[in-house]
């Protein structure tokens, strides 16, 4: 089924998105996997599941062997126009008040669970030094 060159954008590649009809897209490559879902080795819900986006880094975290992306040819159809796939937003965090451990009631609590024996402690040492009797 070689590619004649085609160019899809993704919302044709994403109506692909069934077990009787699915199409993936790695490496800016559309790729026509109908035919391989039941030889799969992982399944055919792990291709199932990377339709309607860019599966590159799907496909690349699994470090296919150099004979799985030789097969790849077999079910190539066409490249994906990359101006229909959206650019990833990296994740940045909300920022939070600065977190100051030492201002915290759980901080005061560790504090008087270390001194309170401590102070049991030299009370128990000066009670007895004091009341002990003086030896002759």
């Amino acid at each position: 089924m070689g590619g004649n060159g085609k160019v899809f954008t993704l919302a044709e590649v994403s109506a692909h998105n069934s077990p009787k009809d699915c199409w993936l897209v790695v490496e800016g490559r559309v790729y026509d996997v109908t035919k391989f879902l039941e030889d799969h080795p992982g399944g055919d819900e792990v291709l199932l599941s990377a339709t309607g986006k860019d599966a590159t880094d799907d496909f690349e975290d699994v470090g296919h062997s150099s004979t799985a992306r030789a097969m790849m040819d077999e079910f190539y159809v066409g490249d994906i126009d990359t101006a229909t796939i959206p650019t990833t937003v990296k994740y940045t965090p909300p920022r939070q008040p600065h977190y100051n451990q030492d201002k915290t009631p759980e901080f005061i609590i560790k504090v008087l669970q270390f001194l309170v024996p401590l102070i049991i402690l030299a009370v128990a040492v000066g009670v007895r030094f004091y009341t002990k009797s003086p030896s002759a």
